[in-house]
């Protein structure tokens, strides 16, 4: 097969998006097919198979983050050279109608077009509610539908009813399992809670951190390890304020770093307050062997299910997520226990069997192009 993965993400910036693409293009090579990524990028990129389109992308708020997208005016004519020069048997469309190119694919493609839907939120989207109306041109130019999560389906599903096939993101299980030295410094007998994630809002940190201050109180010998993409300044004030120590922060660690720290912690924190649509996170430290401690919200309680492969607690209650952490703390055994049942879980999730889904949902959508035909195209009139 001959396939387009279409990312709306400035291809430069480290993403959960534009990581998904690049390790289906990884796994799609590996079993023979021409794969081509296309994406907005900021500046040049020496990758035979990436073709950019759409300059100097721009922050804008998205699900609790930002998002760097192009929002160019002049996409179409670069889109339509692209499809006519490659001939693509599949476009998979990421994110399909996050402005504008996934939207300029689905105007001008004839292949089979597939769209995933990443996002999930627990409040209404205002684009999608302003929108509907004029997306769903595009929408029923979608021959299949993926959704990561049951979480992110429901969401999607409010504003464009229909069937969305259940695929979820691949996790790098060898990588996360894989035997790695833990760090010399974090190897002094303390109990280690690590958090992974953004300097975002969104992922509660600062509920652990004030959950911490319990903890520690209970048991002095813990240690609070955050890592993750991002500089952590706000939370260190907050911990300075709260007189903490042991409270240790690692800003921009590179993803090859990561699973070190997994393997130098005894309990893995996820205090997200939502906009969560599949827990990557939690599946790469139940894949280091870890024991998980999580808000229960939609994208993490499915992947989680409580006292097996951890313990869901409500999110934004620092005093419940402090006793929580204690009971896993205060039972060595009941860790074990969790750990082994979390590699399992973990293992449903590699990307070899995630990429494998996709291929077969792309050959019964091939199929079923062959017996009916393509759609009718909908042309608007020309906007650029």
């Amino acid at each position: 097969m001959k396939i387009a993965l279409v990312s709306p993400y400035d291809w430069v910036v480290a993403g959960g998006v534009n990581s998904h693409c690049a390790r289906l293009r990884e796994q799609f090579v590996e079993r023979g097919h021409q794969v081509r990524i296309i994406a907005p990028a900021s500046r040049r990129i020496d990758e035979p198979d990436v073709v950019t389109i759409g300059k100097r992308p721009l922050s804008v708020p998205a699900s609790g983050s930002l998002a760097r997208i192009s929002l160019s005016l002049t996409l179409a004519p670069a889109v339509e050279r692209v499809l006519a020069e490659e001939r693509f048997d599949i476009v998979h469309v990421h994110e399909p109608f996050m402005p504008v190119l996934p939207i300029h694919f689905l105007r001008y493609s004839e292949a089979v077009n597939v769209g995933t839907f990443h996002a999930s939120r627990e409040k209404h989207q205002f684009f999608y509610t302003w929108g509907r109306r004029h997306l769903q041109r595009w929408f029923r130019r979608l021959d299949g539908k993926i959704a990561v999560s049951p979480a992110a389906a429901r969401y999607v599903e409010e504003y464009f009813p229909g069937y969305y096939n259940i695929i979820p993101n691949g996790v790098d299980v060898e990588r996360f399992s894989a035997p790695a030295p833990p760090m010399p410094e974090l190897a002094d007998g303390k109990l280690n809670i690590l958090f992974v994630g953004r300097p975002e809002k969104r992922k509660g940190l600062d509920y652990l951190i004030r959950a911490f201050a319990l903890v520690q109180r209970a048991r002095p010998d813990t240690r609070l390890i955050v890592v993750g993409a991002g500089k952590f300044d706000r939370y260190e004030r907050q911990a300075r304020a709260r007189g903490l120590h042991d409270v240790l922060f690692r800003s921009y660690v590179p993803y090859e770093e990561l699973p070190r720290y997994h393997h130098s912690a005894h309990v893995f924190c996820a205090p997200a307050t939502g906009f969560e649509s599949q827990g990557i996170v939690l599946l790469e430290a139940m894949a280091a062997g870890l024991p998980v401690v999580a808000s229960n919200i939609d994208g993490f309680a499915g992947v989680l299910t409580h006292d097996v492969e951890g313990l869901l607690v409500l999110p934004g209650d620092p005093e419940r997520l402090a006793g929580t952490l204690l009971q896993l703390l205060d039972e060595p055994e009941r860790r074990r226990r969790m750990a082994d049942e979390g590699r399992a879980r973990a293992q449903e999730f590699g990307w070899p069997r995630v990429s494998q889904q996709v291929l077969s949902y792309y050959e019964r959508l091939l199929h079923e192009r062959s017996l009916t035909g393509p759609p009718a195209r909908a042309e608007p009139a020309r906007a650029g």
